[in-house]
């Protein structure tokens, strides 16, 4: 069985090659407002450089509300820079706008990913857990 981190590596990376993921917190939050419906996943990067960050949390927090009001599945990354290289690649930029990344639905309906279904049934059965918002190891290089 796949691990959650490797699930979330996958569909990361088939997201991205059929052009679903929004990368960055200003542009997730876009999404969210504009078509929050078109949301199927979360990911919201976080390490200790970014503890701190107190706009960073706020804006994480507001990100969880909306992703808890709207049911959609998020998860939390510890390693920001593994989830920048998996979704830009060799953008050094991608870096500082990792700290959340959104998978959106295809415009047909028509995608069906089972690594995806893999983390809604993970997130699921955290929240029956009461762990709202899981922690995934992402697998390494």
């Amino acid at each position: 069985m796949q691990s959650p981190g490797k699930a979330l590596q996958d569909t990361l990376l088939w997201a991205q090659s059929e052009q679903r993921l929004t990368v960055g917190v200003y542009e997730s939050a876009k999404i969210m407002t504009e078509d929050p419906d078109s949301v199927s996943f979360c990911v919201l990067g976080t390490d200790e450089e970014f503890e701190c960050d107190i706009a960073l949390q706020i804006h994480f927090t507001l990100i969880q509300s909306f992703c808890f009001d709207n049911d959609i599945s998020i998860v939390r990354v510890s390693d920001t820079q593994r989830l920048a290289e998996i979704v830009g690649g060799d953008k050094v930029e991608q870096l500082e706008d990792a700290h959340c990344v959104l998978i959106t639905n295809p415009v047909d309906g028509s995608w069906e990913d089972p690594a995806l279904e893999k983390l809604h049934l993970f997130c699921e059965e955290s929240r029956r857990l009461n762990d709202w918002l899981p922690e995934i190891n992402l697998p390494g290089r």
